[in-house]
């Protein structure tokens, strides 16, 4: 009974999306989730002794470069070993159009991922190669309708951008490791309590914009390791951290921390705007600018459906709500013969 139940869901919604000329997906943590890809949120969410969301900040990577350029490099290593699960494989084979219009014809199609592992731009490229085509991610991004296949929103481990306001020149460099300071540092894991935030900080005088990049570069180049010796965390000397290509200054991982505006925003939000079908994989969408997008597509008469392991807070608002493993749901309900 339980299975007829889900194959006539699956059956109504694939009705649903047959009917949809504009569909995009909004892909979070859950999609990876197989593919053993660490997510560091809710309970044990340490790495070394640190909170790992603490870790993900500008002022963090302007305190202490080399810590945070260790946690990231743990994160490259960690991707970079990871392989894309049927969960992308069966958003990948959806981006080929001549797939695609079997189950909704003349339709676009948007992959918008939070994940910054770059498992989603893997195995497009993998399927777009066995397929014999021209890899849709391009310097143009788009598969000849000229829509974007993949939005990266939060952008992707192994991009590097450059700390000098008047450079910022950045790039996907996929080296391993990115240079030869942090080789072998992503071994040196502890699964210590997280430090004490730092929740009384002084909330008075605030910098203005100007002042606040001024002090940042300044920081930035003048900067010098604090003699930890601490063999678990080490500091690295600033000058050996990974260097813009371009002008030579100090490189950060170019993806986006809290605090930041995800990359290519206004893209991202047309796109929401214009789309009749929005697909939420693996991701509670509860933290913004993420969490309007199904409400957007609905407040225009839109089609919303989620696939998650666990419900959520605006599952309500979804037409559609698949519970279990994505990378067991999305091959079926997404299927289509070659």
């Amino acid at each position: 009974m339980q299975q007829d139940h889900l194959d006539g869901k699956v059956q109504a919604f694939r009705e649903a999306l047959s009917r949809g000329r504009r569909i995009v997906v909004l892909a979070g943590a859950g999609l990876s989730a197989a593919s053993g890809v660490p997510t560091f949120r809710g309970k044990g969410g340490v790495w070394r002794k640190h909170d790992a969301l603490s870790l993900s900040t500008p002022a963090a990577f302007i305190g202490n470069p080399s810590r945070i350029w260790q946690f990231h490099h743990f994160l490259r290593e960690t991707m970079f070993k990871a392989l894309p699960n049927p969960a992308h494989v069966a958003l990948a084979r959806f981006t080929l159009p001549q797939l695609r219009h079997r189950l909704a014809p003349g339709s676009k199609f948007t992959l918008i991922t939070q994940n910054i592992d770059g498992l989603d731009r893997r195995a497009i490229e993998q399927i777009y190669a066995e397929s014999g085509l021209p890899s849709p991610l391009s310097e143009s991004g788009a598969a000849g309708t000229g829509e974007p296949v993949l939005i990266e929103m939060h952008g992707h481990i192994g991009g590097v951008l450059c700390t000098n306001y008047e450079c910022r020149y950045r790039e996907l460099d996929l080296s391993s490791p990115i240079c030869p300071a942090l080789a072998g540092t992503e071994l040196l894991v502890e699964g210590k309590e997280p430090e004490e935030p730092q929740s009384k900080q002084n909330k008075g005088s605030k910098r203005s914009a100007a002042e606040a990049r001024a002090w940042a570069e300044a920081r930035l180049a003048g900067l010098k390791p604090g003699g930890n010796t601490d063999a678990t965390d080490p500091d690295i000397p600033l000058e050996k951290l990974p260097r813009c290509r371009k002008c030579g200054a100090l490189a950060r991982p170019d993806v986006v921390w809290f605090t930041e505006v995800p990359q290519r925003i206004d893209e991202v939000m047309r796109i929401v705007e214009e789309a009749d079908v929005c697909i939420v994989v693996g991701t509670s969408a509860v933290v913004h600018p993420a969490a309007t997008f199904s409400a957007k597509v609905k407040e225009h008469g839109g089609t919303v459906a989620v696939f998650n392991v666990e419900p959520g807070k605006r599952d309500s608002m979804a037409d559609f709500v698949f519970l279990g493993p994505c990378e067991e749901l999305l091959p079926r309900v997404l299927a289509v013969e070659k």
